[in-house]
């Protein structure tokens, strides 16, 4: 699938549409099957405040993954994403409740580059706190 947005349409500030991703303990579970990553820190409340944290936190890479969403949403193609990093900067705090927490992502393009692509940057945040940071995909556009 190639990309639904061409090059030709997008200028140095163009606003991808801004998503917001809710996650509760379930989806921490779930997730934690899927990548093999059972740290205790993302589902175990008594073992996070042992070791400092405020509660639950969710996996970085699932942070990092709901972010990249917006772009891929945008963009129409997972694969046009070329480049894509992220600082960790604050995590998400998952409290075990009848709302969890939502990740909330917005993005532009900040620079036009060469053959076609452009690099967005994202912003993420939680609770009103920037929670990645120098959030940058390079995409490659129709």
């Amino acid at each position: 699938m190639a990309a639904k947005i061409a090059y030709a349409d997008v200028e140095v500030g163009t606003e991808l549409p801004p998503a917001s991703f809710p996650v509760d303990r379930a989806t921490l579970v779930r997730y934690a099957g899927a990548s093999g990553d059972f740290n205790p820190i993302h589902w175990n409340e008594k073992f996070a405040v042992e070791v400092g944290l405020p509660d639950v936190i969710a996996h970085g890479m699932f942070t990092m993954a709901e972010a990249i969403r917006v772009v891929t949403d945008w963009v129409g193609d997972p694969g046009a994403v070329v480049e894509y990093g992220v600082r960790f900067t604050r995590p998400v705090v998952v409290p075990n409740d009848d709302k969890g927490a939502v990740i909330e992502v917005s993005g532009k393009v900040a620079a036009l580059l060469d053959d076609n692509r452009v690099r967005v940057d994202l912003t993420a945040t939680c609770a009103g706190q920037k929670v990645l940071g120098m959030s940058r995909a390079v995409v490659r556009l129709a």
